[in-house]
């Protein structure tokens, strides 16, 4: 009897799992920019958002599960910042996360396409104030602004979330 319960407690589980990772596609910032989104993921409550973001310089709009340990976080920056400037902007940013993060740890950073539209990507695991965070950042023009989109997830999920991750990274579309 005790092993049904484990088995059935199992199954519960791994069909949460699967649910959560349903990704669905969403077009946001007025339909300029399409990404998959996991189906279950809201956009994050104000409070939340300001306890997560407490900077005046928070993100446009945020996707998060319920107990915000995952998140994707996209931002439409209001500074100038033209498409022949990103390389250069991602050599500086690049040097601020090294100097606020010295002892982050460092997966990749690099300018690539994605979908025919150029961005730099960003990927590392910072520290905060109760674990670790795992931020995969990226970066283009759009309307000769900054636009940022990044995902961010908690060390203790990241094994089961970045395959997913990459899948929403791979999946933006810039209009």
């Amino acid at each position: 009897m005790r092993f049904v319960a484990v088995l059935l407690t199992l199954v519960a589980c791994s069909s949460l799992h699967a649910e959560e990772l349903a990704l669905a596609q969403q077009s946001v910032l007025d339909g300029r920019v399409s990404l998959l989104i996991p189906a279950t993921f809201k956009p994050m409550g104000e409070e939340m958002l300001r306890t997560k973001y407490p900077s005046e310089r928070r993100p446009t709009l945020v996707f998060t599960n319920e107990r915000g340990t995952v998140n994707i976080a996209l931002n439409h920056a209001k500074g100038h910042m033209p498409a022949n400037q990103l390389a250069a902007f991602h050599v500086s940013m690049e040097g601020s996360f090294k100097k606020l993060y010295p002892s982050a740890e460092w997966f990749r950073s690099e300018v690539r396409k994605i979908n025919g539209r150029e961005f730099f990507v960003m990927e590392l695991r910072t520290p905060a104030i109760d674990t670790e965070i795992r931020n995969i950042m990226l970066g283009t023009s759009l309307e000769d602004r900054l636009l940022l989109i990044s995902f961010n997830v908690t060390k203790e999920l990241e094994g089961e979330w970045l395959p997913t991750a990459n899948r929403i990274i791979e999946s933006v579309q810039v209009k």
